[in-house]
Order: C-alpha cells, then sequence, then structure tokens
C-alpha cells in the first residue's frame, strides 16, 4: 500500500515491492500512480502465492479509507481475521 500526493492511497502486488514503488516514482509504473506519484509505502505484506496476494489485494480494495489504514496499524492477519469474522454475520 502506498501513500500517494494528496493523501490517495494506491493497492497493488509486486514481487519486489521497491523495484516496483521505483517504477511508479519514475512513471513507468500503474497509470494512477503517474496521476497521483506515490510519497511512501505505508505497507507491505508477503504471501505465499499470488492468488493470496490477489485476494488480499481485492479485500483491501473494497474497504474505506479508514479500514486500510486500520489494516496498516493492525496487520493484515488481524485484518483478514475481522473482515472474514464480519462477512460471516
Amino acid at each position: 500500500m502506498l501513500e500517494c500526493k494528496g493523501g490517495v492511497l494506491y493497492i497493488g502486488i509486486a514481487k519486489d515491492v521497491e523495484a516496483r514503488f521505483a517504477s511508479h516514482l519514475d512513471g513507468s509504473g500503474a497509470k494512477f500512480a503517474r496521476l497521483h506519484p506515490p510519497l511512501r509505502v505505508l505497507a507491505k505484506v508477503a504471501l505465499e502465492t499470488r492468488g493470496e496476494a490477489l485476494r488480499a489485494e481485492y479485500a483491501l480494495k473494497q474497504c474505506s479509507r479508514a479500514e486500510k489504514l486500520r489494516w496498516c496499524k493492525a496487520g493484515l492477519a488481524g485484518f483478514l481475521a475481522e473482515s472474514t469474522a464480519q462477512m460471516s454475520k
């Protein structure tokens, strides 16, 4: 998760977060990041498979800004456990 200019949050997946961040900085990354230049990496987590990463990315993109920032503090495991519990209600 990146914090971008204007306080906008960007969520994506990458094998090498630092290299992906650098590509966003030089304008060769996602179009979104060209429109909203990234300022810093807020959070990152290593997952075992691409499928897990895509599911986590999707879950985070469904959340409000406040929930995304809470995830940064709580960590992915706690966030997903809480989200799963809410979905089963």
